[in-house]
């Protein structure tokens, strides 16, 4: 059976999805009606569903078929705070302070259910055999999620794992991302009146301020793709006249490498250490968790890029070419450009070029090999060190449109991410029931897989006994 017109089919059940997702705009952990909305509807679909994985209640796992192969297909659906969002090509808030969907998950997730419900169509029809999963996974924007579904097992017995992410063109994603560990630090001291007996307390807020101005001065002596960004997350209270007896700051340490990644985190523990001897106050360190840099399979990225090519990238209709322009004249697309030429070469220059004025992404980025690494993070990472893995990106907004921002908000909830979304899902089931049908390319992916980690075992980011929230 025709996987990519099965989608085409039933594309309205697909974007509905994706806009109730869109409209309910939960976050990270709380995702509780996005996750019960794919959730049903696999279950609906004869998918067998285990819910609550990892003590966390919004995360799932739907499973079809039989025996082995097992691929997995990995589904995001949480919000970001404060970009509520109508869709519209300027800024207007639904929410004044509400979330939004401003990295596109609505739709990620939903390419992912849309591919394994094409994969059950084949499976039923007896074009493939296996099992095909959709792994429903909370908290990717700060909560680590798929982390701690990696670290209960929940990818054990999986052979491949497929996933994308919305973006401003399509392309395998041959580039890798930064390893990160999120951690918190507690300060613990003593109050008193700040006037009449200051020599009494013991300041918190003392502590957590000279702790960042040292790891301000860290800064000059890490790698240089090495970062560090840190908020106060409890300042010491509202009266300047208490001595602050707690106070409370976190960090996010980023490295190319999660071994680098360490080593700058061990220094900063000696930083925290020695503002609390400073202070004459007590460090505890709260709620450490991370996400491992990725682990790239050339055999899954090449098969990725055949079956993108197959499919073909999405066209858009005049109202979206406007729309997605007027979004284009909020910001410059001269760093995306950039980007692109370095990654791809030639071939994004003629792209770009060919695009002739419109603000949408039409080609298919060249399959080509990288050392870029993208200054983010993502919990794919950590699945992509126990199993074989990889990614696409397609094109859902305009090109270059920001990060994180309210033009991806008002874009996600609309017919461009949709496109895009769709693509994505073709592209995935294809490429799964390709690796399903060919017994010889699966055992390619998991022999480079075994080959890239012989020296380098995996050891999770997150501290046993670290809650998911």
């Amino acid at each position: 059976m025709d996987m990519a017109k099965w989608i085409d089919a039933n594309e309205e059940i697909f974007t509905g999805v994706s806009d109730r997702i869109w409209d309910f705009a939960e976050l990270g952990f709380t995702e509780e009606r996005s996750s019960a909305l794919q959730a049903d509807l696999l279950e609906k679909a004869g998918f067998k569903v285990k819910r609550n994985i990892a003590e966390i209640p919004t995360a799932f796992v739907a499973s079809y078929g039989t025996g082995k192969p097992v691929i997995a297909i990995l589904g995001e659906f949480d919000a970001l705070p404060g970009l509520s969002q109508e869709k519209v090509p300027y800024p207007r808030p639904r929410v004044s302070g509400g979330n939004g969907h401003g990295c596109g998950h609505n739709l990620l997730g939903t390419a992912g259910v849309a591919a394994a419900m094409a994969v059950r169509e084949a499976i039923q029809a007896g074009d493939v055999r296996g099992t095909v999963r959709y792994y429903g996974c909370p908290a990717e924007e700060n909560g680590a999620g798929k982390t701690f579904m990696v670290k209960v097992g929940a990818f054990d017995d999986v052979d491949l794992s497929l996933c994308w992410h919305p973006d401003s063109y399509n392309a395998v994603l041959t580039i890798n991302a930064l390893a990160v560990i999120h951690v918190n630090f507690r300060f613990h001291g003593k109050a008193s009146h700040a006037a009449f007996d200051p020599y009494n307390g013991r300041s918190a807020l003392d502590a957590v301020e000279l702790m960042n101005v040292g790891a301000n001065y860290l800064r000059e002596h890490i790698i240089p793709d090495g970062r560090l960004h840190y908020v106060i997350t409890n300042g010491g209270g509202t009266a300047p006249n208490v001595v602050p007896p707690f106070a409370e700051s976190k960090y996010y340490v980023r490295a190319p490498l999660m071994a680098q990644t360490e080593e700058i985190y061990k220094r900063l523990l000696d930083i925290a250490r020695g503002a609390a001897l400073m202070t004459g106050t007590q460090m505890e360190v709260f709620n450490r968790k991370g996400m491992s840099n990725l682990v790239l399979n050339k055999t899954i990225n090449d098969v990725y890029y055949e079956k993108m090519v197959e499919v073909g990238a999405p066209q858009f209709t005049p109202e979206e070419e406007k729309f997605a322009e007027q979004i284009a004249g909020t910001y410059s697309r001269e760093e995306i450009e950039s980007f692109l030429v370095k990654v791809y070469g030639r071939q994004a220059q003629d792209a770009i070029a060919e695009m002739k004025g419109s603000a949408l992404f039409k080609s298919i980025l060249p399959n080509v090999e990288s050392d870029y690494v993208i200054p983010g993070s993502t919990d794919v990472g950590d699945v992509s060190w126990v199993v074989p893995t990889a990614q696409i990106s397609t094109t859902c907004q305009a090109l270059g449109t920001p990060g994180h921002s309210w033009q991806i908000v008002a874009q996600s909830g609309m017919g461009i991410g949709q496109k895009g979304m769709l693509y994505a899902g073709k592209v995935m089931a294809l490429t799964a029931a390709e690796f399903m049908n060919n017994p010889g390319r699966l055992k390619a992916a998991k022999d480079e897989f075994e080959k890239t980690l012989k020296k380098t075992p995996y050891i999770c980011p997150i501290e046993d006994g670290v809650k998911p929230f």
